[in-house]
C-alpha cells in the first residue's frame, strides 16, 4: 500500500502525464486513461475525491469498514478516496455472519407465496390459504430488512477504487442518491439476490417477477465516472433460480447499473457487463419526462456487453452516446439466450425509448447460434429518434438506422391501428415520424476519437475492459478543455 506522500506524488504524476500530448493520444487510440472522456467532463467535470485530506483516505476490507468510510468521520461530502481490498459482502453483519432469507424474515416461503396466486399465477387472494396474509407481510418486511442491510449510499466527492484481483462488492446495492462528483473504478460487482421478489400477474402477457435491488443505481446523481469495472450475476445465474410460474425461473436480480430521475453527466468506460437479464436502464418511466427531459446525458465507450439479454442500455429521454462498445450474445446460451422478436423472444442490445436521443458510433455486434440475425441489435420502445454511424454486425457494416426506422414504424402503425379499433386517440409518440436527426452531436460537447474497425474495437475491449490487475492511484479527473 502506498503511503500518503507517495499517493499524492503518484496522483500528481498521473495528472501531469495526462496533460502531456502522450496522455491525450492514448485516449484517442482507445487505450486506458486516467480521466474520463464523454459527458462526465461536462459542467464542473468529475474529480471524485481529489484533494482528500490524509484522514479521508480509507482502505476497507468488509461492509462495516466500507460503510464507515463512506460516512468519513461524520463529514460524508468532504473529498475522500476509498480503496477496497478483498471482497465486501452486502449480507455480512458487523460480527462477520452472512444473512439469508430466514434471517430477514423467519418463516418466509417462496413456494407458499406463489400458491396464493393460484396454479397459473393469475391473481392473489388472502383467503386462498391460511398462510397467505402472513406471506404477504413477510415479503414486505423481509424486503425492507434486506434493503436496510445491503444498500450503501455513496455521497458526493468520492473516489472508490478496487485494489488487487479480488476487489469486489458481492450482493451490495451501491446507491448514489443526489450525490455529485463520484468516481468508481476497478471493482467487480456481483448483482444482489433479492430474497423477496414480487410477482405481478399484470406485467406483460403472462405476468413477471420484479426484483428490487441493483448492483449499482444512480438517482438524481451528477458527474459520475464508472471505469474498468465488471458487473454480472456471478455465482447466481438465472438458471439456478427456483422455478416460477409457466416453467420460467424466478427473476431475483434487477439491474446491473440503473440511472434515473434527472441523473446527468455520466461516463461509463472500459467496463464489462455480462450474464444478466435487465442490464442498464436509463430513465425509470415514460411518465417521468417532466423530471428527465434535458438530463440523462451519458456516454458509454469501450465496454463489453456479453450475454446481456436486455437493456444494453435501454434509454428514455436522455442524450446518450454509445461508441466503440462490443456486444456479444448467442441464441443458445444456457443462462441468458438472446432470442429477438423473430425467434419469439424479447432480447435486444440497444433499447430506443420514448424521446430518447441515442447516438451510436462504431459499435461491434456479434450474435451467434441458430436463427441469429441483426434483428437483435435494437428494439423500439416508442422512440422516434436514433442515429448510428459505422457500426458492424459480425464484422460487416450494418445499417442500424434502417433497423431502427423499421421497428419504430411497425410499432407506431400497430398503436394507431389499436387506437382506431377502440375508438380512441393514438398515443402522441405514434403520430411522430422517425428521424435520424437526434438534435445533438457528441463532437459539439466533448473531444473523442473513435476506433474505426470492428477488429480494433473487439481487440481493445476484450483486452482492456474490466478491472485492472495493477491499479494506479488516480483519484482525480480533470475537466476537458471542451467541457
Amino acid at each position: 500500500m502506498l503511503g500518503r506522500t507517495s499517493y499524492a506524488l503518484a496522483a500528481s504524476l498521473v495528472c501531469g502525464l495526462l496533460a502531456a500530448p502522450g496522455g491525450a493520444a492514448a485516449a484517442q487510440r482507445g487505450l486506458p486513461q486516467d480521466r474520463p472522456t464523454g459527458w462526465a467532463t461536462a459542467g464542473p467535470g468529475t474529480t471524485g475525491g481529489a484533494g482528500a485530506a490524509p484522514d479521508s483516505r480509507h482502505t476497507v476490507r468488509n461492509r462495516a469498514e466500507l460503510k464507515a468510510a463512506l460516512a468519513n468521520h461524520g463529514d460524508p461530502t468532504a473529498p475522500k478516496v476509498i480503496t477496497i481490498r478483498g471482497t465486501v459482502h452486502g449480507n455480512q453483519t458487523d460480527d462477520g455472519r452472512l444473512l439469508g432469507e430466514q434471517d430477514y424474515a423467519p418463516g418466509w416461503d417462496l413456494r407458499r407465496y406463489m400458491d396464493c396466486f393460484g396454479p397459473d399465477g393469475t391473481s392473489w387472494s388472502d383467503d386462498r390459504y391460511e398462510w397467505c396474509k402472513r406471506m404477504r407481510t413477510l415479503r414486505i418486511t423481509g424486503s425492507n430488512a434486506q434493503k436496510q442491510q445491503i444498500q450503501l449510499t455513496v455521497p458526493s466527492n468520492t473516489t472508490i477504487l478496487g485494489a488487487g484481483d479480488d476487489a469486489a462488492l458481492l450482493g451490495v446495492d451501491l446507491t448514489v442518491n443526489t450525490g455529485q462528483n463520484i468516481i468508481v473504478r476497478d471493482l467487480r460487482f456481483e448483482a444482489p439476490i433479492d430474497h423477496f421478489p414480487s410477482w405481478d400477474p399484470g406485467d406483460g402477457d403472462q405476468g413477471a417477477w420484479n426484483a428490487r435491488f441493483d448492483a449499482m443505481s444512480v438517482v438524481t446523481g451528477r458527474n459520475l465516472w464508472i471505469d474498468h469495472c465488471a458487473f454480472g450475476d456471478g455465482r447466481y445465474p438465472n438458471s439456478q433460480a427456483p422455478a416460477g410460474f409457466h416453467g420460467k425461473p424466478v427473476e431475483r436480480h434487477d439491474g446491473l447499473l440503473d440511472m434515473e430521475d434527472a441523473t446527468d453527466f455520466v461516463t461509463v468506460s472500459y467496463s464489462r457487463f455480462t450474464d444478466h437479464e435487465k442490464t442498464v436502464l436509463i430513465g425509470s418511466g415514460d411518465g417521468k419526462g417532466d423530471r428527465d427531459r434535458g438530463h440523462l446525458r451519458i456516454t458509454f465507450h469501450h465496454n463489453l456487453f456479453a450475454d446481456t439479454a436486455q437493456r444494453s442500455p435501454r434509454v428514455r429521454f436522455g442524450q446518450v452516446h454509445t461508441y466503440n462498445n462490443y456486444f456479444r450474445g448467442s441464441t443458445v446460451d444456457p443462462d441468458y439466450p438472446m432470442r429477438g422478436e423473430r425467434l419469439g423472444g424479447s432480447a435486444y442490445f440497444l433499447g430506443v425509448g420514448l424521446e430518447s436521443k441515442l447516438v451510436s458510433e462504431y459499435n461491434a455486434f456479434d450474435h451467434t447460434g441458430p436463427g441469429a440475425s441483426p434483428d437483435i441489435v435494437l428494439a423500439n420502445f416508442h422512440g422516434h429518434q436514433f442515429h448510428d454511424t459505422g457500426s458492424w454486425y459480425r464484422g460487416r457494416p450494418l445499417d442500424i438506422d434502417a433497423v431502427a426506422r423499421r421497428k419504430f414504424e411497425t410499432a407506431a402503425a400497430r398503436a394507431r391501428a389499436d387506437a382506431e379499433a377502440s375508438g380512441t386517440q393514438p398515443p402522441e409518440w405514434a403520430t411522430r415520424t422517425f428521424t435520424t436527426d437526434v438534435g445533438w452531436s457528441p463532437a459539439d460537447v466533448y473531444r473523442y476519437r473513435p476506433q474505426r474497425s470492428a477488429a480494433a474495437v473487439r481487440h481493445t475491449v476484450l483486452r482492456e475492459a474490466g478491472p485492472r490487475k495493477a491499479v494506479r492511484p488516480s483519484p482525480a479527473a480533470k475537466k476537458s478543455p471542451s467541457g
